[in-house]
Protein backbone atom coordinates (compact mmCIF):
# COMPACT_ATOMS: atom_id res chain seq x y z
CA UNK A 1 0.00 0.00 0.00
CA UNK A 2 2.92 2.37 0.98
CA UNK A 3 4.42 1.16 -2.53
CA UNK A 4 1.13 2.87 -4.19
CA UNK A 5 0.11 5.68 -2.44
CA UNK A 6 3.39 7.34 -2.41
CA UNK A 7 4.08 6.62 -5.88
CA UNK A 8 3.13 8.49 -9.27
CA UNK A 9 1.12 6.64 -11.43
CA UNK A 10 3.02 8.16 -14.80
CA UNK A 11 6.40 7.37 -13.22
CA UNK A 12 5.42 3.83 -12.23
CA UNK A 13 4.10 3.45 -15.72
CA UNK A 14 7.13 4.58 -17.55
CA UNK A 15 9.38 2.71 -14.46
CA UNK A 16 7.55 -0.45 -14.49
CA UNK A 17 6.01 -0.99 -18.23
CA UNK A 18 5.33 -5.19 -17.64
CA UNK A 19 3.73 -7.25 -15.26
CA UNK A 20 6.64 -9.13 -14.27
CA UNK A 21 8.52 -6.02 -13.79
CA UNK A 22 6.07 -4.19 -11.25
CA UNK A 23 6.08 -7.94 -9.02
CA UNK A 24 9.45 -7.58 -9.19
CA UNK A 25 9.37 -3.91 -8.35
CA UNK A 26 6.63 -4.80 -5.55
CA UNK A 27 8.38 -7.76 -3.83
CA UNK A 28 11.60 -5.71 -3.35
CA UNK A 29 9.96 -2.66 -2.44
CA UNK A 30 8.01 -4.75 0.30
CA UNK A 31 11.58 -6.39 1.27
CA UNK A 32 13.34 -3.21 2.25
CA UNK A 33 9.80 -1.71 3.38
CA UNK A 34 9.99 -4.66 6.33
CA UNK A 35 13.95 -4.41 7.02
CA UNK A 36 13.81 -0.56 7.17
CA UNK A 37 10.88 0.08 9.17
CA UNK A 38 9.45 -1.41 13.02
CA UNK A 39 5.96 -2.08 12.54
CA UNK A 40 5.11 -0.39 16.38
CA UNK A 41 6.66 2.64 14.97
CA UNK A 42 4.94 2.78 11.63
CA UNK A 43 1.55 2.11 13.47
CA UNK A 44 2.45 4.87 16.27
CA UNK A 45 3.14 7.11 12.87
CA UNK A 46 -0.22 6.31 10.86
CA UNK A 47 -1.82 6.56 13.73
CA UNK A 48 -0.48 9.94 15.13
CA UNK A 49 -0.77 11.85 11.69
CA UNK A 50 -4.15 10.09 10.94
CA UNK A 51 -6.47 12.78 12.84
CA UNK A 52 -4.44 16.06 12.47
CA UNK A 53 -5.93 18.71 11.30
CA UNK A 54 -5.16 22.38 11.41
CA UNK A 55 -8.00 23.62 10.40
CA UNK A 56 -9.28 25.60 13.44
CA UNK A 57 -6.45 27.77 13.84
CA UNK A 58 -5.13 28.78 10.80
CA UNK A 59 -6.34 32.31 11.37
CA UNK A 60 -3.84 32.94 13.70
CA UNK A 61 -0.92 32.19 11.32
CA UNK A 62 0.63 35.43 10.58
CA UNK A 63 3.72 34.34 8.43
CA UNK A 64 3.96 33.64 4.82
CA UNK A 65 3.10 29.65 4.33
CA UNK A 66 2.97 28.31 0.86
CA UNK A 67 1.24 24.74 0.24
CA UNK A 68 2.69 22.55 -2.38
CA UNK A 69 1.18 19.79 -3.36
CA UNK A 70 1.48 17.50 -6.51
CA UNK A 71 -1.60 17.00 -8.95
CA UNK A 72 -1.00 12.99 -8.48
CA UNK A 73 -0.61 13.14 -5.17
CA UNK A 74 -2.78 10.10 -4.20
CA UNK A 75 -2.47 11.08 -0.46
CA UNK A 76 -3.89 14.74 -0.43
CA UNK A 77 -5.28 14.55 -3.61
CA UNK A 78 -5.93 18.01 -4.88
CA UNK A 79 -9.44 16.98 -6.87
CA UNK A 80 -11.17 17.54 -3.07
CA UNK A 81 -10.49 20.98 -2.87
CA UNK A 82 -9.01 21.12 0.60
CA UNK A 83 -5.84 22.92 0.07
CA UNK A 84 -6.93 26.01 -2.15
CA UNK A 85 -10.29 26.00 0.18
CA UNK A 86 -8.35 26.44 4.00
CA UNK A 87 -5.01 28.55 2.46
CA UNK A 88 -7.31 30.99 1.57
CA UNK A 89 -7.73 31.36 5.70
CA UNK A 90 -4.08 31.97 6.09
CA UNK A 91 -3.54 35.49 5.89
CA UNK A 92 0.18 35.28 3.60
CA UNK A 93 -0.99 32.23 2.72
CA UNK A 94 -0.65 30.07 -1.41
CA UNK A 95 -1.48 27.05 -2.57
CA UNK A 96 1.01 26.26 -5.38
CA UNK A 97 -0.34 22.83 -7.26
CA UNK A 98 2.82 21.22 -9.39
CA UNK A 99 1.29 19.51 -12.79
CA UNK A 100 1.48 16.00 -13.38
CA UNK A 101 4.57 15.51 -15.18
CA UNK A 102 8.27 13.63 -15.66
CA UNK A 103 9.29 15.49 -12.80
CA UNK A 104 6.36 14.66 -10.29
CA UNK A 105 5.99 11.59 -8.05
CA UNK A 106 3.07 11.44 -6.56
CA UNK A 107 2.75 11.95 -2.79
CA UNK A 108 6.62 11.54 -3.13
CA UNK A 109 7.12 14.49 -4.80
CA UNK A 110 7.66 16.46 -1.51
CA UNK A 111 11.46 14.98 -1.69
CA UNK A 112 12.44 16.39 -4.43
CA UNK A 113 13.25 19.52 -4.08
CA UNK A 114 14.23 20.21 -8.24
CA UNK A 115 10.10 20.02 -8.27
CA UNK A 116 9.13 22.47 -5.72
CA UNK A 117 12.59 24.79 -5.20
CA UNK A 118 11.44 27.67 -6.98
CA UNK A 119 8.48 27.99 -4.60
CA UNK A 120 10.89 27.81 -1.77
CA UNK A 121 12.90 30.54 -3.14
CA UNK A 122 9.67 32.81 -3.68
CA UNK A 123 8.53 32.27 -0.28
CA UNK A 124 11.90 32.83 1.47
CA UNK A 125 12.10 36.34 -0.64
CA UNK A 126 8.36 37.15 0.86
CA UNK A 127 9.85 36.49 4.43
CA UNK A 128 12.60 38.87 3.68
Amino acid sequence: MFYIAGGAPLQTQKNLPTRAATDAAAEDFAKRFIADHDANDLLYALNASRNYDPSPQLEKVTVPVMFVNSADDFINPPELGIAEREIKRVKKGRFVLIPISEQSHGHGTHTWAAVWQQYLKELLEASQ
